[in-house]
């Protein structure tokens, strides 16, 4: 086997190689390419390539079945042997692992499991990259100046187990995000696009729109900390939600640890969480946010087990109409709940059944905050899943269903299940980037939410 042997070689050889009970092979096969700029210009721009190999071993004891995993990039051919030994040497020295469970059987094997990886190149810029040049030209003549990145990554994911499953998922996965400064830099604008090929993301579109923000933000207008009346945009609530879906492990629900444990014992499954008919839901099939279609778990948690591995997924209801469905669960954390089995994916879609775009909202506001974005969330109490963060690039007031003016930006103290229950509207969901876990999940569909009361709890000297 070469250094350029094909990841579908390297996984069987892997597998042939490991002398444990169970062994379970991922390789990550990926490729990226970026644009980025500063000041109306491009500034760099470069493709990457890369691989990662994760060796799951486990190895059955008298107590239990145990399980090691290494995961090391770049690996090669001479890598290969101690790669596995090492996963090995990992089981062998660990106690039985909780979770463990026998690995998944009965999963047809993909058709393309022997092919070559999908791979991105600069070419997915073809037509974004003029299009961003006449934004350029657009932004100079307004006297304003556009900064921000582009990235696209492909990554080909190849699963095979000593139980003869041997899956494949290529996952493309794009972001946009724009920022527009006026010359002094004392007023910024922001807008974020997550895409799979960058045909759909229109740069001058979402200059236009950070230019109507740019004027919004020539009124400054101070206001002090309280609760408000505030439009959540869709990334917005996006952010918020993904932070909910992270926090609903049925384990520590029915442990009392989280804001789904029921008060006595239990958990809030059955519960009335929304007056609005709000469905939250992950479907690895849902147009336009395709995820993997089964388990892929690289290490343990009570989110996920390496036992699952290749476990089919379908779609979830976490929330349907209102009401509380389903808490995240491994195969195991189910057995411990008495809860169905539903792992998580890799996308999120909120649908509230409303037509209204978020211009429509703002339009029906007699006063009210329009956000664009929140960052630097954090949790403050588990419990109740209550989080707090920043506004940032932009708060605006609205007065008589027109913005009149940018105000200075807060920090919030929220929960996403509190804002659940107080949502007076939704709006149309669409497709949209979160801003601050973009890093790490881009899929995902949300409306913008009316909230009466939002708690803007301190005023923030942030921008």
């Amino acid at each position: 086997m070469s250094r350029t042997s094909k990841p579908y070689e390297i996984v069987e050889r892997a597998l042939e190689l490991s002398t444990a009970d169970g062994c379970v092979v991922i390789a990550d096969e990926t490729s990226s390419a970026n644009l980025r700029w500063a000041g109306n210009a491009l500034t760099t721009n470069g493709v990457t390539r890369g691989r990662t190999l994760t060796v799951i071993a486990t190895v059955d004891g008298a107590e239990g079945t145990a399980s090691g995993v290494v995961s090391r990039s770049a690996v090669t051919a001479d890598d290969l042997e101690p790669l596995v030994r090492a996963a090995e040497e990992a089981a062998r020295t660990a106690g039985p692992a909780e979770d463990a469970g026998p690995l998944v059987t009965g999963v047809a094997a993909a058709p393309d499991f022997t092919e070559a990886p999908a791979e991105t190149s600069s070419a997915v810029f073809a037509e974004f990259a003029p299009a961003l040049g006449e934004a350029f030209a657009r932004a100079r003549a307004g006297k304003r100046e556009l900064y921000g990145f582009a990235n696209h990554e492909m990554t080909s994911t190849y699963l095979g187990t000593s139980t003869g499953l041997r899956l494949r998922h290529d996952q493309p996965n794009g972001t946009l995000e724009l920022n527009a400064k006026s010359p002094d830099l004392a007023r910024s604008a922001w807008a974020g696009r997550a895409t799979r090929d960058f045909k759909d993301v229109d740069p001058g579109s979402l200059d236009a729109e950070l230019a109507r923000r740019l004027a919004w933000a020539e009124r400054k207008i101070d206001l002090p900390a309280g609760r408000y009346e505030t439009l959540l945009p869709p990334t917005a609530v996006a952010d918020l939600l993904i932070y909910q879906i992270w926090s609903a492990t049925a384990r520590d629900a029915v442990e009392g640890r989280t804001v789904f444990s029921k008060p006595g014992g239990g958990t809030r499954v059955g519960e009335t969480l929304s007056p609005l008919p709000l469905t939250l839901r992950s479907d690895p099939h849902e147009p336009g946010l395709q995820s993997a279609p089964f388990v892929i778990a690289h290490s343990s948690g009570d989110d996920a087990s390496v036992f699952d591995n290749g476990l089919p997924l379908e779609r979830t209801d976490w929330v349907r109409d209102g009401r509380l469905e389903h808490l995240v669960t491994t195969r195991h954390s189910a057995g411990l709940t008495g809860l169905p089995v539903a792992p998580g994916a890799g996308n999120l879609i909120l649908d509230g059944g409303g037509e209204r775009s978020l211009d429509e909202m703002v339009a029906a506001t007699e006063r009210g905050l329009l956000l664009t974005c929140l960052w630097y969330i954090r949790e403050v109490d588990p419990a109740s899943l209550l989080l707090t963060g920043l506004t940032r690039d932009g708060v605006y007031l609205v007065e008589n269903g027109e913005v009149v003016g940018a105000v200075n930006n807060f920090r919030f103290n929220e929960s996403p299940v509190g804002l659940l229950s107080r949502a007076a509207e939704a709006g149309r969901t669409e497709k949209t980037l979160p801003r601050e876990w973009g890093d790490w999940f881009t899929r995902a569909a949300m409306p913008a939410l009316r909230v009466p009361d939002f708690n803007m709890s301190s005023v923030s000297q942030g921008v």
